[in-house]
């Protein structure tokens, strides 16, 4: 009898999901795209290269440059009873269509009595380290993380680049996916025996015992770099990948709290009103007695994100910055 070998392929996090995608409207031709330049361009970071070719006008849609009318559009077709993907160019501009997405899209269901829901996925890039200038690099999803209603994802590596879009898309409500810009280039193995994943759960990328860091997206990376340098140091840290922002996983926050007893908050948004601060209040009521040092937060700085090379890496979040902030509760 010959035994099955799962096939694991290298491909990038943009390929992810373009495959995703593709997947999705191969299966549901109720499913669309539709945004600034996914068509005839091939997307803005070129997720959906090739994609009108194969699906055609109607179904990978270019729109006007107006973010309010194409999310707009993107929710009375979930309400007639289309599957859209609504691709948002970056977390900035979707300030643009913040009516559509909080006071609509979120809002239905509950606006109508339970009679509506807003099937809408709307993907959007975050994120800086990329000399875009502020208005191109900011990360406001702490800012969707506030709204009932929304289901907020976070990405951070090619299989939930890949999974996640099929669990989002098969969700009644609206989902925003937030796809941190510097990931679109990574590479990674992706199994051969995937499948849509939850929308609920939190993930340990790394085990540890001395010091928890609790990131997400872009950060991720770098946590998992600070967590190699501790180990040389004889720094044991667990990595806990949020992946979802919202519903937060706070179970899973509280227990590799208690296993570390140490915990390091790493967000690329800013500290104050910041998703971090929630996480950081979150743990002060729930799991105050598992900790035994300060709750520490690594943010980005409170500023417009620079143009310039050396001051936009000053003022992120790096790995350097997380090491140092581990290294201290550890030496408590």
């Amino acid at each position: 009898m010959t035994a099955v070998v799962e096939t694991v392929r290298t491909i990038t996090y943009r390929e992810a999901m373009r495959e995703a995608m593709c997947e999705a409207m191969r299966r549901d031709e109720r499913v669309i795209l539709m945004g600034e330049d996914v068509g005839r361009y091939g997307g803005c970071y070129a997720v959906s290269k090739g994609m009108l070719e194969e699906f055609g006008p109607q179904r990978v849609r270019d729109t006007p440059l107006s973010e309010s009318a194409f999310v707009g559009a993107g929710i009375g077709a979930a309400l007639g009873g289309m599957r859209p993907i609504v691709e948002i160019m970056t977390v900035n501009f979707s300030l643009l269509a913040l009516d559509q997405i909080v006071n609509t899209a979120a809002l239905y269901m509950h606006m109508s009595g339970g009679q509506f829901n807003v099937p809408l996925v709307v993907r959007m890039a975050t994120g800086a380290g990329r000399q875009l200038a502020a208005q191109h690099s900011h990360s406001l999803e702490g800012w969707y993380a506030h709204v009932p209603g929304l289901k907020v994802l976070a990405p951070a590596t090619i299989e939930d680049a890949r999974w996640m879009l099929a669990s989002a898309l098969d969700d009644p409500d609206p989902v925003i996916i937030f796809e941190h810009a510097g990931l679109y280039n990574t590479e990674g193995d992706l199994p051969g025996d995937g499948g849509p994943v939850d929308m609920t759960n939190a993930r340990v990328r790394r085990p540890g015992t001395d010091v928890s860091l609790i990131t997400y997206g872009g950060s991720l990376s770098k946590a998992l770099a600070a967590a190699e340098e501790l180990a040389r140091e004889q720094v044991s840290a667990e990595v806990l990948d949020l992946r979802v922002l919202r519903p937060l996983d706070t179970s899973s926050i509280i227990e590799t709290v208690a296993r570390t007893h140490r915990v390091v908050i790493v967000d690329e948004g800013w500290k104050t009103g910041g998703l971090s601060a929630e996480i950081a209040a979150q743990l002060a009521e729930l799991a105050i007695w598992e900790l035994d040092g300060p709750i520490t937060r690594v943010c980005s700085a409170e500023v417009p994100v620079p143009y310039a090379k050396h001051m936009e890496q000053a003022a992120l979040p790096q790995t350097d910055d997380i090491v140092s902030a581990a290294k201290s509760l550890v030496s408590r």
